[in-house]
């Protein structure tokens, strides 16, 4: 038995049984992680099964399609994923796919928007350093039941 891995577990075990934010955090973060992993490991499969069950294919270089996960804009949370499609040129150069959301009150009802952005770089920090990829559009989300 190797006492420090002993040791960091207890230590990590009192952590997380003893501090429930810390807990949420962690938990929100192995989440994240296992999406991102799932998403570029199994995205063609994944994007396989979304064409089956939009019957779409793709046609040759005019119009592709492809797996990627959604970041929440402002603090690059792995949200999920989304199938793109467009031109096979800008496909390829797209990382993920931008989410952000807003809401407006428009004399009773309040409206709220959520807009879904095909982007070149995972490395979202604010709507200022988005760097969309026009010509590519989003053809559905994916959820998973926890």
């Amino acid at each position: 038995m190797k006492l420090p891995h002993t040791l960091a577990f207890i230590a990590l075990g009192i952590v997380l049984g003893q501090a429930p934010p810390v807990r949420a955090q962690l938990d929100k973060t192995i989440k994240a992680a296992a999406i991102l992993f799932a998403v570029d490991r199994f995205g063609p499969d994944i994007n396989t099964f979304v064409n089956e069950v939009t019957r779409t294919k793709d046609i040759g270089d005019e119009a592709v399609t492809k797996v990627v996960p959604i970041l929440t804009v402002g603090n690059g949370t792995y949200a999920g994923a989304a199938q793109i499609n467009g031109p096979r040129r800008l496909v390829d150069t797209v990382r993920a796919v931008a989410q952000m959301e807003g809401e407006k009150r428009i004399i009773q009802p309040t409206v709220r928007v959520r807009g879904l952005i095909p982007i070149s770089d995972r490395a979202v920090k604010s709507l200022e350093t988005l760097k969309r990829v026009p010509g590519v559009g989003v053809t559905a989300t994916l959820e998973v039941k926890l």
